[in-house]
């Protein structure tokens, strides 16, 4: 099994590497009809996947698999509009974007792995942790009905605040670097605006984490098939951004959807002992819900306000 987990690993370095050196030139603004491409091209490839788990592991697998990553995948669209809201208060130039988003995946895959090994570890253990994580979920699902998408403020990150007291940050973006060094005082190394844009993008991640892991936990404790779904979500979110970042304003009633997400993934493992709830009814719920959550959001369009 170590040899499969190798080779995922080595396939999914291989595809951020060809994302950024080969097809994203730098400086490259990626258009929308290029990103819908690769939003496109990570989906294929996650069915792939799932036909390859099911020849391989078989057809319970297999669903499970596809279940988790339509669960993360939904999930992970609450990052879209802080990646949206973050770019916009920083003014990130769109040229720069891509590589602040491929830097973030790369810390949130290892930040996943970490999370994902401990999760499943301590509900290996302690069979109790079932019961927090999905009283978490329950409670993660209210409070975004109540108050809506996640509200990051970067300026008051503790991670960026202890950047700037740390090393001096330059006023304006340096082609794309994190770090310049002065020419006139000494070479002192100098951070630029985008390394604290990347810093908020992966400390809020953890935010992210904490919903999305117990959750994906709820359906499977297989823990191959847990991290190759988040992965094959986190993979395809940067391609996703470009593509919704113009029409995230058509989604108005979608972090309702998302909350009812939760809070059923939260009662089903908080039933769990009790009744299994099939794999094929909790994958139709998920996508039931955000179909329909994205359906009454076309029927009733925001105002400019919204």
């Amino acid at each position: 099994m170590l040899y499969f987990w190798i080779l995922f690993n080595v396939f999914a370095l291989g595809m951020l590497v060809l994302d950024l050196r080969v097809f994203h030139r730098p400086g490259h603004v990626v258009s929308f009809r290029e990103s819908l491409g690769w939003t496109a091209m990570y989906v294929a490839l996650a069915a792939g996947f799932a036909v390859l788990l099911f020849f391989w592991q078989g057809h319970q697998v297999a669903l499970e698999f596809v279940t988790g990553y339509v669960l993360e995948l939904t999930l992970s669209v609450d990052n879209l509009f802080v990646f949206l809201m973050v770019f916009n208060y920083f003014a990130v130039p769109d040229q720069q974007q891509h590589r602040v988003l491929f830097w973030g995946v790369v810390g949130a895959l290892i930040m996943r792995g970490i999370f994902i090994g401990a999760g499943v570890g301590l509900i290996s253990r302690f069979h109790w942790v079932l019961y927090i994580f999905g009283g978490l979920l329950i409670y993660s699902g209210i409070r975004f009905c109540v108050m809506g998408n996640h509200k990051i403020n970067p300026s008051a990150n503790p991670v960026v605040k202890a950047l700037r007291r740390w090393m001096p940050v330059t006023k304006d973006y340096q082609a794309g670097r994190f770090f310049v060094r002065s020419a006139q005082d000494n070479s002192r190394l100098y951070a630029t605006p985008l390394l604290a844009v990347l810093v908020v993008i992966e400390t809020t991640d953890i935010l992210f984490a904490v919903d999305s892991i117990p959750a994906i936990l709820a359906i499977t404790l297989n823990a191959f098939v847990v991290y190759t779904s988040n992965v094959f979500a986190i993979l395809g979110l940067r391609s996703m951004y470009f593509a919704m970042s113009r029409l995230m304003k058509a989604f108005r009633f979608l972090h309702y959807g998302l909350a009812v997400v939760l809070i059923m993934v939260g009662l089903k493992m908080l039933m769990a002992d009790y009744y299994r709830v099939p794999i094929t009814v909790t994958l139709g719920v998920v996508a039931g819900v955000l179909l329909t959550s994205i359906a009454i959001s076309m029927v009733f369009p925001g105002t400019s306000k919204d």
